[in-house]
């Protein structure tokens, strides 16, 4: 008589995960370039323009020097977390200790998740909006706790809409995760909306998560608010910010976390079980790119904003819909009808891989509340999205001629 094969039992926090729905992006993405195929990848945030050049040499100086080997501290270099205090003062008016109120996390993700495991556990709930960043609803389920969702809004009906739901909720929920300018669909407030929600989650004594990781890149004039600039805030909340993003410093895995000590304290002792802290010469040269490189993420900002009126364009073109984003490295779009065909919006997303090489990002990916949109990454160069946007127009538009234009007379 044969034994039956041993079977691995993963942890219920694994089976709890809502399905990963960019897995088959990815591997169709991954089998279409092995194949040769020069997919126009518009589906992931991933900064493809260079990290300033005196940020790069300050990592290999720092490197070179053999006393930044050893193993660092779980919350951050102490001139790094200075920085950071010194930067939300004279970017937003806020005083933090750096001793107790900010923490270095291995990118805003790590951190992030590691908060809801300090935070959260089996029985608690989270609320979080509909659509988000994956991460938002995979880090309280890998907690142990619930997420609730809310149709997402940047308004007094938004806020309501949460009031309603907390008050059909027993035990009331503990935490609140907010994500201004948002990751996908770019949608930005101003400081009267955390005036307001600050106000509430104090009222109903609910923690507070800002997740601002494209509090910096800003278009059109528009300078997005800290949650930690909201008299009170600091009581009931935390912020996450990284190098992510206004220093195309994706890859090197350098975030932060500013605010409520307590909570901060919190985290800090999850990741003293889990992690040894950034490689030293990141956070030395991450410094530096806070000191000296604003005019750096200004011009990137000028970069992101061009980028952002080629794929506009574009999609006037289409005839989608969309808001037009005063912030992020997105643009959030509605399919029309006629070309969804009836499709889900990953079906689709496939189908424009397979018909025009071009990768977007489902909606649904984010949420129900996703359904019937796309987003639009603005992370390759001027010339490849117009060629994305052009491709698309073929795919979609077979039978339609566009008029040349005119060549303007010198």
């Amino acid at each position: 008589m044969s034994e039956s094969p041993f079977k691995i039992k993963v942890a219920e926090r694994i089976e709890r995960l809502p399905p990963y729905l960019f897995a088959r992006i990815n591997k169709m993405k991954y089998e279409k370039r092995v194949a040769g195929i020069d997919i126009i990848d518009l589906g992931m945030g991933n900064p493809t323009d260079p990290t300033p050049e005196i940020v790069v040499n300050k990592l290999a100086e720092a490197a070179r020097d053999p006393r930044n080997h050893r193993y660092s501290v779980p919350n951050g270099i102490a001139g790094l977390r200075r920085e950071v205090a010194k930067k939300y003062k004279e970017k937003y008016g806020v005083e933090l200790d750096p001793d107790t109120e900010v923490i270095a996390t291995i990118g805003s993700k790590e951190g992030f998740s590691h908060m809801c495991l300090a935070l959260l556990g089996p029985g608690d709930t989270a609320i979080v909006p509909d659509p988000a960043f994956p991460a938002h609803l995979y880090a309280v389920a890998m907690a142990g706790a619930n997420a609730i969702r809310v149709p997402l809004g940047n308004d007094q009906a938004f806020l309501d809409r949460v009031e309603r739901m907390i008050d059909g909720l027993y035990p009331q929920p503990k935490l609140i995760i907010l994500n201004y300018p948002h990751n996908p669909t770019a949608m930005t407030i101003e400081q009267e909306f955390w005036d307001r929600a600050v106000e509430m989650c104090r009222r109903r004594n609910i923690m507070i998560i800002s997740d601002f990781a494209y509090g910096e890149v800003c278009f059109d004039g528009y300078k997005a608010p800290s949650l930690l600039s909201t008299p009170g805030a600091k009581e009931l909340g935390v912020e996450f910010t990284t190098m992510s993003k206004t220093y195309n410093m994706a890859g090197w895995r350098c975030g932060f976390c500013a605010g409520n000590a307590e909570m901060i304290k919190a985290l800090a002792t999850i990741k003293g079980y889990y992690d040894y802290g950034i490689f030293a010469p990141i956070q030395i040269a991450a410094v530096i790119a806070m000191r000296q490189c604003e005019v750096d993420n200004a011009t990137q900002n000028k970069i992101y904003q061009k980028r952002r009126d080629i794929v506009c364009r574009g999609l006037d073109k289409l005839g989608w819909t969309y808001e037009k984003p005063r912030a992020s490295m997105f643009v959030w779009a509605k399919i029309s009808d006629a070309h969804l065909k009836g499709q889900s919006t990953l079906d689709f997303c496939m189908r424009m891989m397979d018909e025009a090489e071009v990768a977007l990002a489902p909606g649904k990916a984010f949420g129900d509340g996703g359904e019937k949109y796309v987003r639009i990454a603005l992370v390759e160069n001027e010339e490849r999205l117009r060629q994305a946007m052009r491709n698309l127009d073929k795919a979609l538009n077979p039978g339609v001629k566009r008029a040349r234009k005119k060549p303007v007379a010198k």
